[in-house]
């Protein structure tokens, strides 16, 4: 199952579609544009942080951990800072959610200022579950947000590594080269010029 399926299943879709008064449809379409940015810059973050999984794992609990997808799905609005926080964690400056909003208005069509606001909650919702799938009683800190993320993390940039890599690496390798963040910086890159 996708995080796409995940997230539609566990009704953030359907709720950031009521939030932002767009049909699921437009909220789905987004989403999926935005989903490989935000899950490379996961993998970037993990990749920086000193401690690996564990790093990303704490750091998850700093910015409100499983609370951030409960916090998108309870029937109070969504608190954006969290999500503004996580995206400046991953991503680091707002010019990077400029050009993947941008870039993601050029696949699907929709303005960038609806997917600037859907970044910080597609965001939290990311964030929250690999916070729910890390769970502290997995007793080995990786656990099961070694084995969401932990895939996107191994092997080499082979072809055939990507093909291991599962739904979350397949969504992030858009090219199939093992490497996803490439796609992701070459995404940006075109935009800048």
């Amino acid at each position: 199952m996708s995080i796409l399926e995940i997230l539609q299943q566990s009704g953030g879709i359907e709720t950031m579609a009521r939030e932002l008064g767009v049909n699921e449809s437009v909220a789905q379409a987004g989403a999926a544009a935005l989903l490989p940015a935000v899950l490379g810059g996961f993998k970037k973050t993990t990749q920086a942080h000193p401690s690996g999984l564990d790093g990303l794992g704490g750091l998850l609990g700093q910015l409100g951990g499983g609370g951030l997808l409960d916090n998108v799905l309870g029937t109070e609005p969504t608190p954006v800072n969290q999500g503004n926080e996580v995206l400046g964690q991953i991503f680091g400056s707002k010019e990077v959610s400029r050009t993947v909003a941008a870039g993601a208005e050029q696949q699907t069509g929709i303005s960038s200022d609806l997917l600037k606001k859907m970044l910080p909650v597609v965001a939290m919702m990311v964030a929250g579950y690999m916070a729910k799938q890390g769970g502290d009683d997995s007793g080995n800190g990786g656990g099961g947000l070694g084995g969401l993320i932990g895939g996107l993390l191994g092997g080499g940039s082979s072809a055939s590594s990507s093909g291991g890599l599962g739904g979350l690496g397949s969504l992030l390798d858009l090219d199939g080269d093992g490497n996803p963040l490439d796609d992701i910086i070459g995404m940006a890159g075109k935009l800048a010029r």
